[in-house]
């Protein structure tokens, strides 16, 4: 029996997909659970028509991501922390310091989207990358002061 999937099933492939599968499989599991419907003219055009339109809300959300890398891209953070003898910190500076930092200037990114090879324990200025979606990433600035 052939169907286009409505979601992603594991094992036979993403949401939009044209699949053959067992009458079996169709009838008791897939089109109970709404996961996919039968292949028809008119079936094919509303599947059309929503991948149109999710490609066009990913386009949009690509797009604000792209301003918001930007946006970071243009500040440095600024994070005071104790330090002793020879400029090293009692602690460290770890990506949730740098996010609630980020948060401050208004800007909601996600802790373990900053990387970080290891956290830092000097004062220093230091370029850090966020990779804020699959194909877009920004190099932020980071100064770790003395308080």
């Amino acid at each position: 029996m052939k169907l286009i999937l409505l979601e992603k099933v594991q094992s036979l492939g993403d949401e939009g997909n044209i699949v053959e599968v067992a009458d079996g499989y169709a009838r008791n599991y897939l089109l109970p659970r709404k996961k996919a419907v039968p292949v028809t003219d008119s079936n094919m055009t509303v599947i059309e028509r929503l991948k149109k339109r999710r490609e066009q809300m990913m386009k949009d959300e690509v797009q604000q991501v792209r301003e918001l890398a930007e946006k970071i891209e243009h500040i440095s953070c600024t994070i005071p922390v104790q330090a002793g003898e020879d400029d090293r910190l009692y602690g460290s500076v770890t990506s949730a310091d740098i996010a609630a930092a980020l948060q401050q200037e208004d800007i909601e990114v996600d802790k373990r989207k900053i990387v970080l090879e290891e956290p830092i324990k000097k004062l220093g200025i230091y370029t850090v990358d966020i990779h804020i979606y699959p194909e877009v990433s920004a190099r932020l600035k980071v100064w770790v002061v003395k308080e």
